[in-house]
Parts: structure tokens; sequence; C-alpha cells
């Protein structure tokens, strides 16, 4: 269902399976939100230089960002719910992580994750409200996650 392609850094102290594992619980967050399954979902780790590409061809947009979702349309015989892919830029939450209080790259990076999940799941974050909303429940995503005790935090 969650695969994870690119490099992961050293800095963040995640296994790429532990990676996978919490891309997967965000994934099954988001899917039960919406009561559609989440069938492949591709995250790919980034550095600025490659967000900056995936921003251009995707968005239009120049310039690395934190983030970027692409969904797709179930392609026959595959069956119906959510495909995509989630374009993770490790070096941006290399760099923002200190600027957050108690913050760990790793969180991070995270938080990018679930952003991605969130919005694969058709939330939106076009206002100050719904961008809030989003920021709310990602971090209770990742509240859950800890809890679970599968990743330190």
């Amino acid at each position: 269902m969650v695969s994870v392609d690119g490099r992961l850094p050293k800095e963040f102290g995640l296994s790429r399976g532990e990676l996978k594992a919490a891309a997967e619980f965000f994934a099954g967050l988001s899917s039960a939100r919406v009561r559609t399954p989440f069938r492949g979902v591709a995250v790919v780790l980034q550095n600025d230089a490659e967000s900056d590409a995936v921003h251009q061809a995707v968005m239009g947009v120049a310039g690395a960002t934190d983030v970027i979702t692409q969904r797709y349309d179930a392609m026959p015989p595959e069956p119906d719910g959510v495909y995509g892919e989630i374009y993770v830029n490790c070096e941006r939450a290399v760099s923002a992580a200190p600027r957050r209080r108690g913050w760990s790259a790793a969180k991070e990076l995270l938080l990018y994750v679930a952003h991605g999940m969130d919005h694969l799941s058709g939330a939106d974050d076009m206002t100050p409200s719904d961008y809030a909303r989003m920021r709310r429940r990602e971090l209770r995503w990742i509240e859950a996650l800890a809890r679970t005790g599968r990743i330190a935090i």
C-alpha cells in the first residue's frame, strides 16, 4: 500500500522501515477519515533541487517546498481508492526543525508525511481556518503514532 523511495538522510534517526510504518499509520487514519481505502501511495524523499523540479512540473511554481502531493484516479483494472505520491523535502525538514521549540528533524519529516496523507484524502489548506484544521489533525496523528511506541519521536 505504501512505498518509500529516495534517500533517507541519517540525521533523521529513522530507519526506512520506521518511516514506512509511520506513513502506513497516517494513511490508515486519513483513509478512515474519508472512508476510502488507500490503495497505493509512494512517499518520495527529496532534496531542495529535486523538490524545485517537481514543484515546477506538478504545480507550475518555481522553488523548493516542504511537501507536494499528487493524487491519481484508479486505472482499470485497479480497484477504486486513493492512489498518489507524496514528495517530501528532507532538506527542508532538517532546516525547519530547529525553528520549532522541542522539535526534531524526524518529527518535522513525519509532519510532512502526515500532511501529504491528509491532502490525499481531500483535505485542503487554502484558507487559514482550513490550514489550522489540517495542522491540528496532523499533530493529533503524530501524537497517536508516538503513543503506539513504534517510533521514538
